[in-house]
């Protein structure tokens, strides 16, 4: 492993004279670093587990889709930045719903209107949390039909004027 090299080998001189001393020269055999480096690298590497990314599949239609949808088969749903739901059916007034709630009010309405449209808003400053739970509730409700969209200040307006009559 280590060995140190003494320099033994001749001595010249004469009596009294001070010996010039030699150097020690040391050599250190790398070989077992490099094992046991190379062991711990492979140990750590088939023991890490690797955590896989949660995702969600969303199908996206084709960008020049247009379709007629009537206003009694469109539920609008916005998602407020505080985390607020407000539901409205076509040009009705928006109304507050519970999130706690979200779930049994979209099968009640999907139950009445099997071909329901169902529009989200979402505004830009809202947690995305907020944004996969109403997506998670619509699948458990068995709604297929939705689309996603920002929510405008316009939206905004009309949900705070409706807030405020109530």
């Amino acid at each position: 492993m280590g060995a140190v090299d003494l320099g033994g080998g001749r001595q010249h001189g004469k009596k009294g004279t001070r010996k010039k001393r030699r150097r020690l020269g040391i050599r250190i055999d790398m070989t077992p670093l490099v094992d046991v480096a190379f062991l711990l690298l492979t140990f750590f590497m088939l023991t890490t587990t690797f955590s896989l990314p949660q995702v969600m599949d969303i199908t996206l239609p084709p960008s020049e889709t247009k379709s007629e949808v009537t206003e009694a088969s469109l539920l609008l749903v916005r998602l407020m930045e505080d985390g607020r739901i407000f539901w409205n059916m076509g040009t009705d007034a928006p109304r507050a719903l519970d999130a706690n709630t979200l779930r049994a009010f979209l099968q009640e309405r999907i139950n009445t209107n099997p071909a329901m449209i169902t529009l989200v808003k979402v505004d830009r400053k809202s947690k995305y949390s907020n944004m996969v739970r109403i997506i998670d509730e619509l699948h458990l409700a068995n709604i297929t039909r939705y689309s996603l969209a920002p929510l405008l200040e316009q939206d905004k307006k009309i949900v705070e004027q409706a807030a405020g009559k109530s």
